[in-house]
């Protein structure tokens, strides 16, 4: 999503094979640790089943107007965390699934409207209340977009988990009320 919206320049970013797809991934050593320290809390949430939904947001660098929300709501199979039960999916379909959606969030510069100015990212992690916050996280406010477009995008299936995405964006068209 960050290459595909252009929040950082394309020669910050390589190709590797992911997924069965070729991906870009960012060679930015800050964004680097930001996404390992993050992906390491929102795994560790995740197999608890306390991650409800994680949200991208892209926003104006100067004025902070959130331009993008990337919604990947979570839901968690109860009995899988709580009971210990066993639910299969083949890696090949759950492989598949991935695939469509990362082939859908790359197609999505067809649609969204250009970012025409710097940009800059965040990330939130709606988790249950019971949940304890490492110290380096900060509570935020939901970073909405007013009257905004949006477009769900696929959802995939691992048996324990189910993800379903939305990006809502900043509608800009102007219309003409007289």
């Amino acid at each position: 999503i960050l290459y595909n919206r252009g929040v950082y320049p394309e020669e910050s970013f390589k190709k590797v094979k992911k997924y069965g797809l070729t991906m870009l991934l960012t060679e930015d050593e800050g964004v680097k640790t930001f996404i390992s320290n993050l992906t390491a809390q929102l795994a560790e949430w995740l197999e608890t089943g306390k991650l409800q939904r994680v949200v991208l947001v892209i926003m104006s660098k100067a004025s902070g107007e959130v331009l993008e929300r990337w919604n990947f709501s979570i839901e968690t199979d109860s009995e899988v965390v709580e009971k210990g039960v066993s639910r299969e999916k083949s890696d090949k379909e759950i492989m598949r699934e991935i695939q469509a959606i990362m082939r859908q969030i790359a197609s999505s510069i067809t649609y969204l409207p250009c970012l025409e100015e710097p940009c800059v990212f965040d990330v939130l992690a709606y988790t249950d209340t019971d949940v304890a916050v490492p110290f380096t996280w900060i509570e935020s406010d939901p970073k909405l977009i007013a009257n905004p477009l949006m477009v769900k995008l696929h959802s995939f299936d691992t048996k324990i988990h189910k993800v379903d995405t939305l990006v809502s964006y900043k509608n800009d068209d102007e219309w003409d009320e007289s």
